[in-house]
């Protein structure tokens, strides 16, 4: 029995005709990877009581649809709302983004920071009274102002559900030390992010953002099983925007994120 998870938005800078920006909903167990504008289409997928959501830093197309959660909880209540990051950039959110003169309403969540906690346990399985939790670790990434990257990984629970391995890499130039290769190895899914085609090298280092082979020969090296390339440019149009022959040449399981797209792993 495979996993889901739905894309809500996919491109990062700004919304583009095709793309929302970055948001991913694992929506049997209330987690939302980053929180995009792309938020906006939560509420009708929502499944559970409880929300966590993971950011990967502070950049506006991360966290801008943060404010558009007084809607989406009109619309689909949940009891539990809590929001993981590192310190610094929680602050940043609560002090900017939530600061009255920009945006008045207080939002009534649970703020998480992770930098003392080597791993933590989120999801509708970690509240109490629940036996099915999902494990999150992280490291620090290569992007300006600092990202991290995180590691979901559900336990086997029977043997129709076995253990699965989830590794959502945003906003990083791409890390091909040991370390991270030992990090992803064997991960069911890997989203990476993939700004740039290959010739756009200069501009993706520039910028701390990733391309397409080298998306890709990070797969290979961490024996993934699937490759989910995210953080499309908004200024790339048409069916590739990632020049994904070049990735099939060195990785062959590996799909574009397109919004609206579930993608199985």
């Amino acid at each position: 029995m495979g996993m889901e998870i739905q894309c809500l938005g996919t491109t990062g800078y700004h919304p583009s005709d095709l793309r929302h920006t970055s948001c991913y909903l694992l929506a049997s167990d209330g987690i939302v990877l980053d929180a995009g504008t792309g938020i906006y289409r939560l509420a009708p997928l929502i499944q559970t009581d409880s929300l966590d959501i993971l950011i990967s830093h502070a950049h506006l197309d991360h966290i801008a649809g943060l404010t558009f959660l007084l809607d989406v909880f009109f619309q689909r209540p949940v009891a539990t709302v809590r929001v993981w990051g590192m310190a610094a950039k929680l602050e940043a959110i609560r002090t900017h983004l939530f600061d009255e003169a920009i945006f008045p309403v207080p939002l009534r969540v649970n703020w998480h920071p992770i930098d003392h906690h080597k791993e933590f346990m989120i999801g509708s399985g970690s509240l109490p009274g629940k036996s099915n939790p999902v494990i999150v670790d992280w490291r620090d990434q290569d992007h300006p102002g600092g990202s991290v990257g995180y590691r979901l990984r559900w336990p086997q629970v029977s043997e129709t559900r076995p253990a699965k391995t989830l590794v959502y890499a945003t906003d990083t130039v791409g890390d091909e030390s040991e370390e991270m290769r030992q990090w992803i190895d064997g991960a069911d899914l890997l989203m990476h992010e993939c700004y740039f085609q290959d010739h756009e090298q200069e501009w993706a280092v520039k910028t701390g953002h990733c391309w397409t082979t080298r998306a890709a020969s990070i797969a290979h090296q961490g024996r993934v099983k699937k490759l989910l390339l995210t953080h499309i440019n908004p200024l790339a149009t048409g069916d590739d925007p990632v020049d994904i022959k070049k990735a099939h040449a060195i990785f062959p399981e590996t799909q574009i994120a397109t919004d609206h797209a579930v993608i199985e792993f």
